[in-house]
C-alpha cells in the first residue's frame, strides 16, 4: 500500500492531485483481502483506466487500482463464441484480441481508451456500436457481503452511456469480469456510420472484413483524436444530446448542413462536437485547458491544467451552446 500517492499518470487528464492510500489490484482474492483489511477506515475509489473521469480534488480514500488480467473463451457454439475479459484487461488490447480471433461485433469500438471492467458502467460506444449489443454477462464484488454476483444484460438496465452501475447501484460493486457473445463467421459489419466507409475507400477496401473495420476505425480516431500520451484528454467530454424533432426541424431552417442521427419517430441525436465547432469553440483554449483544435468534443490539458480549470472551460462550452442552439449538452466523463 502506498499512501499519499499521486494521481497524474493514472489519469488520462493527467491531473496530478493525490490518493490518501493506493493499492494495485492482480487478483479478486487480493481486492476481497485488501477491502477486509481496510475495514470502513477510509472510503473506496476504484480506478480502472482513468480515462473517463476529470479528478477536481485530492482523494481522501484508498484508491483500488484495477490491474487483473486474463482472457479466455468460455462457451462456444456453431455461431457465436463467448469471450470473457478480467476488469484490469486494456479495453483496446481486448478488442484487437478478439479481431484477431476474427470474432465480429466489437471492432468499431477499437482504440477506445480504458479497460474492460469499466466499460459497462459507461455502456460504452462508437461508430454506430455499444458495448450492450454484444455484451452477455459480467461478475462483480459485492461490496457489503463480499461475495460475486453475475449480472445479465437484461440486469445491467443499458441506456446511453448509461447503466444501472452509474445510477442504483453506485459504489455498490465492483466488476471483476466481463463476457462478451461474439459472431463467428459471416460477419454482419457495421459500416455506414461515420466516416467508417469513407476510409475504407481510402484504403481501397471492397470486400471489409472485421479487421478492415477495425483498421478504418482506428485510422479515424487517431487523425480526430489526440494522444493522451501526448496531451492530457479524456475522449469525448459531452454526451451527444437527443432532441425533439420539432426543435431540429427548427434548427435545420437555419442550419442547414446540421448533421443528425434518428433516434425514433420523435427524436434525434445531434453531435455535440458539431454543435461546440458552430458555437466557434473549436480550438478554444483559457491557459493550459482547452477545446481541441480537431475535435470540438474533446477538452484537453495542454500542460499543468488542475480540474476546475477543466470544470469551468466545460461550463463556459456548454452555456454558449445553450445560447446559440438551445440544446443543453452533458459530460460523459465523471467529475471527481
Amino acid at each position: 500500500m502506498q499512501f499519499n500517492q499521486s494521481l497524474k499518470n493514472y489519469n488520462t487528464f493527467g491531473i496530478n492531485v493525490n490518493a490518501t492510500a493506493f493499492v494495485d489490484i492482480t487478483s479478486v482474492d487480493q481486492l476481497k483481502q485488501v477491502i477486509q483489511q481496510n475495514n470502513n477506515k477510509l472510503p473506496l475509489f476504484i480506478l480502472s483506466g482513468g480515462s473517463n473521469m476529470l479528478l477536481t480534488k485530492n482523494v481522501d480514500a484508498l484508491v483500488l487500482h484495477l490491474n487483473t488480467k486474463g482472457i479466455e473463451v468460455v462457451n462456444e457454439d456453431n455461431d457465436f463464441v463467448w469471450i470473457q475479459a478480467q476488469a484490469g484487461e486494456i479495453w483496446h488490447d481486448f478488442v484487437l484480441n478478439t479481431v484477431d480471433r476474427n470474432l465480429g461485433g466489437l471492432e468499431n469500438l477499437s482504440l477506445i481508451p480504458g479497460k474492460v471492467g469499466s466499460s459497462p458502467i459507461q455502456n460504452i460506444g462508437a461508430y454506430g456500436v455499444e458495448i450492450k449489443n454484444t455484451f452477455y454477462s459480467l461478475t462483480a464484488l459485492n461490496l457489503e457481503t463480499l461475495e460475486i454476483e453475475t449480472f445479465l444484460n437484461t440486469d445491467c438496465d443499458f441506456g446511453y452511456r448509461e447503466s444501472v452501475f452509474k445510477n442504483k447501484l453506485k459504489d455498490k460493486y465492483i466488476i471483476t469480469s466481463v463476457t462478451f457473445k461474439l459472431k463467428k463467421a459471416p460477419h454482419i459489419l457495421h459500416t455506414s456510420y461515420g466516416a467508417i466507409q469513407q476510409e475504407m475507400d481510402l484504403m481501397k477496401v471492397s470486400n471489409p472484413t472485421i479487421k478492415d473495420v477495425s483498421n478504418a476505425v482506428i485510422a479515424i480516431r487517431q487523425s480526430k483524436l489526440p494522444d493522451p500520451k501526448e496531451i492530457g484528454n479524456s475522449g469525448s467530454f459531452f454526451k451527444n444530446p437527443v432532441i425533439d424533432k420539432t426543435l431540429y426541424q427548427s434548427l435545420l431552417e437555419k442550419n442547414p448542413d446540421i448533421p443528425h442521427y434518428p433516434v425514433n419517430d420523435l427524436q434525434v441525436k445531434v453531435p455535440a462536437g458539431w454543435l461546440i465547432e458552430q458555437a466557434g469553440l473549436k480550438g478554444y483554449r483559457k491557459g493550459d485547458a482547452g477545446v481541441h483544435t480537431k475535435q470540438a468534443l474533446v477538452l484537453v490539458n495542454y500542460g499543468n491544467a488542475t480540474g476546475e480549470e477543466l470544470i469551468n472551460l466545460a461550463k463556459y462550452v456548454q452555456a454558449t451552446v445553450l445560447e446559440k442552439f438551445g440544446i443543453s449538452i452533458l459530460p460523459e466523463v465523471n467529475i471527481i
